[in-house]
């Protein structure tokens, strides 16, 4: 089992920035894959952007050159660095890890809102 706790979400306005965290706890050595997955009201949970053990990452075309991922293996972390931030991220953001074995886990969730 893999617990996952995520910090940074609030509300900012439009072009700030905001820094999410997730850190995770438990049977941390499985860790493959870690991210950041995001769910606006009525719309489906979409990929935001995830980092491979070794640093590699992808993102989501519509957060490309705004969204910076990155993760801290030491620490069991994963940052999320959101720069330039529109209406459209509003969403609750999730933090997700694939282990090894092929399971996901997800976190509780964090909102973020940028006004207009």
């Amino acid at each position: 089992q893999v617990q996952l706790v995520e910090t940074g979400g609030g509300l900012v306005q439009t072009g700030e920035s905001l820094r999410l965290s997730c850190a995770a706890s438990g049977s941390v050595s499985s860790i493959n894959v870690m991210g950041w997955y995001r769910q606006a009201p009525g719309k489906p949970r979409e990929l935001v952007a995830t980092i491979s053990t070794g640093g590699t990452t992808n993102y989501a075309d519509s957060v490309k050159g705004r969204f910076t991922g990155s993760r801290d293996n030491a620490k069991n972390t994963v940052y999320l660095q959101m720069n330039s931030l529109k209406p459209e991220d509003t969403a609750v953001y999730y933090c997700n890890v694939l282990t090894h074995w092929g399971t996901y886990y997800w976190g509780q969730g964090t909102q973020v809102t940028v006004s207009s």
